[in-house]
């Protein structure tokens, strides 16, 4: 029988909790150090460890968690990962969860700043993602089609996540799509409820909203309070809150956080140039880890160490903060013939926001025959001896390195 986590974690004995952290503790420092590809890759990744490896959860509950993650500000994927060490461990989990799964990345990115500042430059490592990006298409292609099973049942929900899909690919916006398609999705639910007669709304005994709602108010006026300023010295209080206000309200990737970066850093603190900016997200977007680590990289040009500190502790901040005022609700939310077809409708939006990001990766990653033939081989491991993810992606990095390793001999 799996042993599978509910909101009662926090009841654990102690013995039991200390080998859930050592367990989580594990887990994410090592999908911190290899969960390359961005935020669907980093889904995909953690689904095939904690549904399908370790039962920690069951499909329709990761779904859900990833519903959840997608409809509050912050990187999805780092509150999808906070949220299930939460569930597994209560808030300990949580911290070590987001902690362990972050970490990583900062340590990376640090040393990659630091070569930026000394030799004004990057490393040229593009040897290793010319082997990574095929299999990371493939590992997000497996992960998908399992989550596309579990919670597209019926002509039409496929139907609605396809229109989402397209939608998507035709350039509408993220946000848009995902509250946009959840409202939708509710509507044509409550409508066929109401034909069937079920008009009956329950569920709807959300005592703690109240107390949730005060506790977020108190908290986003403090960020949004803080992140305006608008003077150009550098001041590391001012550096903390301008990422504060950008983990409390920016959704999405990078791409939609480099407008909020380039706003304030460039044109109104003017402590970055266009070209660092670019560099920045450039190094958040190939490095493993959560994307947001974008923020170490800037903390570093701008404050050194303790702006590096600061600026990663400032933007991952609120992330742990909403899974801890949002878990109360959640619960309730799911249960409310009011709000479960709405949360339905945001899981299938995410579901086609995924693919859209395949198809995006897929374009870039599929450069000749020999990376088409490296994600293709990748998926039939993947279905065929369910092998780790972890070890796919370091073959594709020595794929990638062999690759350009034989070119530069053939060229001396």
């Amino acid at each position: 029988m799996p042993d599978i986590d509910t909101a009662n974690t926090p009841r654990l004995s102690a013995s039991h909790r200390g080998s859930r952290l050592t367990e989580i503790a594990g887990l994410f420092l090592r999908l911190g150090f290899t969960a390359f590809g961005g935020p669907a890759a980093h889904i995909a990744m953690l689904r095939d460890e904690v549904v399908r490896r370790r039962q920690w959860i069951s499909d329709e509950r990761f779904i859900d968690l990833m519903g959840i993650a997608s409809i509050i500000p912050g990187p999805t994927s780092t509150e999808l990962a906070i949220y299930v060490g939460y569930l597994r461990a209560g808030w300990p989990g949580l911290v070590l969860a987001g902690v362990c799964f972050i970490m990583p990345a900062m340590i990376i990115v640090l040393a990659l700043a630091w070569a930026y500042v000394t030799y004004g430059m990057l490393p040229q490592i593009g040897w290793l993602f010319y082997g990574i990006q095929p299999v990371v298409v493939a590992i997000i292609t497996v992960a998908l089609w399992n989550l596309s099973r579990t919670l597209l049942k019926g002509i039409w929900p496929v139907l609605f996540a396809s229109a989402l899909l397209i939608l998507y690919l035709s350039g509408v916006n993220v946000l848009i799509i995902l509250f946009g398609g959840g409202l939708l999705y509710g509507l044509g639910s409550w409508a066929r409820q109401y034909r069937m007669g079920k008009n009956k709304i329950t569920g709807l005994s959300l005592l703690p909203v109240s107390s949730w709602r005060a506790g977020w108010k108190a908290i986003a006026t403090t960020i949004l309070g803080g992140g305006t300023a608008s003077a150009a010295p550098v001041s590391l209080w001012v550096l903390f809150l301008t990422f504060l206000k950008y983990g409390a309200v920016v959704y999405g990737s990078g791409y939609v956080l480099l407008a909020f970066l380039r706003t304030d850093l460039v044109q109104n603190l003017h402590w970055l140039t266009d070209q660092q900016l670019l560099d920045a997200i450039s190094v958040g977007q190939f490095t493993p880890g959560p994307v947001f680590t974008t923020a170490t990289f800037i903390g570093y040009l701008i404050g050194s160490w303790p702006g590096a500190v600061l600026a990663t502790l400032g933007i991952f901040l609120p992330s742990f903060i909403l899974i801890l005022l949002v878990h109360p609700v959640a619960e309730r939310l799911r249960a409310s013939t009011l709000t479960a077809p709405l949360l339905k409708g945001i899981n299938i939006a995410a579901i086609a926001l995924m693919g859209g990001v395949l198809v995006q990766l897929a374009q870039h990653a599929f450069t000749d025959v020999l990376a088409v033939a490296l994600a293709l081989v990748s998926f039939a491991i993947l279905v065929r001896f369910k092998l780790n993810s972890v070890w796919l992606i370091l073959f594709g990095a020595v794929i990638g390195l062999m690759r350009f390793g034989v070119v530069s001999l053939l060229h001396l």
